[in-house]
């Protein structure tokens, strides 16, 4: 490829940055708050409750999150076909309209913020298990709630403890966003193979690389700035 080629590729694929930040940015900010509520819920002392949520991780963590997005994507289109599916339900289904955009990163985002959620919960259950419980205990003698204690006391030695774990799921967040081109949403990888084809060449696979690259990095940089800001002890 030329020095021309390869610059215009390059226009290409930024402007399809947005559609891939946007996948990153929506699964983030939901699927934290949504693993935190996971996180507890799995805590929870009745059996019922911390059961489903155990068959909801195992069953996010242990299939490929590909397969979930297409079975996202492939769902309502197939209940709606199905004999086996109640009319009620397919009443229901009829109403959502299955075309466009719109649909598409609807779908691709339920399947993201579902897997990372469950991810995401056992790095937050970890990092609340690691308090002693003597700060509970001391918590509760100075007079405060339990809501008090955990989000003025537990939750911010949480978030310090679970920080480098949670950096490193955000970071495998941005390669993952690579895996919406399944369903042929218009993000840099599914640009770059399609570039790829068009020149015949592997050079836009490798810009597509640096983009994704310079992103993990930002988030490495930002991560350690904050670490920094949370060390008490310098």
């Amino acid at each position: 490829m030329t020095a021309q080629e390869i610059g215009k590729v390059t226009l290409i694929l930024l402007n399809y940055l947005l559609p891939t930040l946007k996948v990153f940015g929506f699964t983030l900010l939901y699927a934290i708050p949504l693993g935190l509520i996971v996180a507890l819920l799995k805590m929870c002392k009745i059996k019922l409750i911390s059961g489903i949520v155990n068959i909801y991780i195992l069953i996010m963590r242990g299939t490929p999150l590909m397969l979930q997005v297409i079975v996202a994507y492939f769902a309502i289109p197939m209940l709606r076909v199905s004999e086996n599916t109640p009319q009620f339900l397919r009443n229901l289904l009829d109403a959502v309209p299955v075309q466009g955009d719109s649909y598409m990163f609807s779908t691709i985002l339920f399947a993201f913020v579902l897997n990372y959620a469950a991810y995401f919960a056992e790095i937050f259950r970890g990092g609340i298990e690691s308090i002693p419980k003597g700060q509970y205990e001391a918590a509760a003698c100075l007079g405060f709630t339990k809501l008090q204690t955990f989000f003025r006391i537990i939750l911010p030695q949480v978030f310090k403890r679970v920080l480098p774990a949670t950096t490193n799921e955000t970071i495998t967040l941005v390669k993952d966003t690579s895996l919406a081109n399944v369903v042929a949403y218009a993000e840099i990888t599914l640009k770059a193979k399609q570039q790829m084809q068009t020149y015949s060449s592997l050079v836009p696979l490798f810009i597509a690389g640096i983009f994704y690259f310079m992103i993990a990095m930002l988030i490495t940089v930002l991560s350690s700035f904050i670490e920094k800001k949370l060390n008490y002890c310098q």
